[in-house]
Order: structure tokens, then sequence, then C-alpha cells
């Protein structure tokens, strides 16, 4: 297994519980296990990653403890992307940023509201945060406008969530280019494993991860997706990191995406 350099970022990671400390929310739609940040440390470890990005799960609601907490203890070695409602409040989010947060998340396949996108995008613009979205595949094309003009630069998680068996020429890969393009824009290369289901090494992942770097690498960043919610069959975090150095073999450009980008977008 290959190694990622010491300053690459996992720009991706939930933490769930313990559950006595940090309850679930009730009206979430699935309960995953508990999966501490001690378990995500030895991840880590193995991978060689010195930096990381912790995402508010779904199942936290708005209740950023879980995260903000695991942020504290790691320092200025992580990061987090939260979840709010568009009734957040300034001191709210002024306490978060303080914390560590530099996003919040709109989590489509789940429970997120796109009705207030640009109301968060707008209330979490003077602190300098993205928008990052969790959408399902077939809605990027549709939302693509609606996304170039928000207030503030936005993420889309997991290669967009599209069906990779479709290839780079489906309506949803040309809308996610055209994002990249804008400048504005951010996609992580992870969660291959969701977008398509033949197994690793997950090649046609791979096909629009590459199309994705010969375009445009410097708006790529990549992350674990770990500990992997709500999936049937759990993917070795080794094997992703492996799936990403044969999309990207140019050691300067796989530096970019690891460790480069994720300094910019998430202001380490």
């Amino acid at each position: 297994m290959r190694r990622a350099p010491s300053l690459a970022c996992d720009c991706h990671i939930h933490v769930f519980g313990p559950y006595a400390r940090y309850p679930l929310d009730p009206a979430r739609k699935y309960t995953p296990p508990e999966a501490t940040l001690d378990s995500y440390l030895e991840v880590a470890q193995a991978l060689g990653t010195g930096r990381v990005v912790l995402v508010q799960p779904s199942v936290y609601g708005t209740d950023n403890r879980c995260q903000r907490d695991a942020i504290a203890r790691l320092g200025q070695r992580a990061r987090g992307v939260a979840v709010v409602d568009a009734s957040v409040t300034d001191g709210e989010l002024g306490a978060l940023d303080a914390a560590g947060f530099v996003g919040a998340r709109i989590n489509l396949m789940r429970a997120g509201d796109l009705e207030s996108m640009e109301t968060i995008a707008a209330k979490v613009k003077p602190f300098g945060w993205h928008l990052q979205l969790h959408a399902p595949g077939e809605k990027l094309a549709g939302l693509a406008e609606r996304l170039l003009k928000l207030p503030t630069d936005f993420v889309i998680d997991h290669i967009g969530r599209l069906d990779a068996r479709a290839g780079v020429g489906q309506p949803g890969f040309r809308a996610l280019e055209r994002l990249a393009d804008s400048g504005r824009c951010w996609i992580k290369l992870s969660g291959a494993y969701r977008v398509d289901l033949d197994g690793p090494p997950w090649r046609k992942a791979g096909d629009l991860a590459r199309e994705l770097v010969r375009r445009n690498s410097e708006r790529l960043v990549w992350g674990t997706d770990w500990p992997h919610p709500d999936v049937a069959e759990m993917p070795d975090d080794r094997r992703l990191l492996d799936a990403l150095f044969d999309c990207v073999p140019d050691e300067s450009t796989r530096n970019r995406v690891l460790v480069d980008n994720p300094a910019r977008l998430y202001r380490f």
C-alpha cells in the first residue's frame, strides 16, 4: 500500500458517538454503529494523512457537538463542516467558526432543505465559509445555475453522486465539469464505492476522477468517507487511497489534491 504525504488531508470523515454522550437525532433515517475518533486515528496512521475534515452527518441533525469536540482534541490538524438551519444566528456561527468549522453542509440525500440553501449561504458568507452539497447525481444539472449564483464557494460531495456506469458523457458529469471550471466549485474525489457498485478498484469511478483531474486538478480534494455510513459492504480505506494514486499517478498533481488544495479550501 502507498502512503499519503505527511500533510495530506482526509477531507471527509464522520465521528459517531459515544452515544451516551452524543445521542443521535430521533428523526434520523438510519442508525450507524459507534465510530469514535480514536478508531479513526488508527486509520489516519495507516494512511499517513496528517490533516482531517470532520463533516457533520445527518443523524446528528444540527447538533454539531460530536464533531466539534473531536476537532478540539485534534487542534490545528482538523477542520469541520457543520449542519445549520436557516434560523442560525451570527453568534452561533461565530462560535462554530472559533471551534474550527469552515463550511455548512446541505444533505439532500437524507434530510436537507434545498429551499434554505441561499439563506444559509448568505449567513455563512461573512465568516468566509463555503457551502457543501450532498445531492443525488440526477439533480446536479438542474441545480447548476442556482449553485453558480450563491455568494460563497461550494463543494460537491462524492464525485457528484453520479452513476459511474453512465460515464463522462452524462449530463450530471458535464454539469460537474462546468461547475469546476467556474472557479467557485470544489469537488470531492470521495465515495467511489457510492458511485461505482462494481467494487474495488472502482474503475468506472476512476474514469470520472481521471477526467476531472485532467480538466482542473486545482479544484479537487480527496477523502475516505470513513466510517462509510449506511453502506452494505465496507470498503478498505487503504484501497481507497490506492485508487487515488491510480487516478493521479503524477506526484506533483497528487500533492496538489491531497495537500495544497485542502490547505486553501479548509484554511489550514
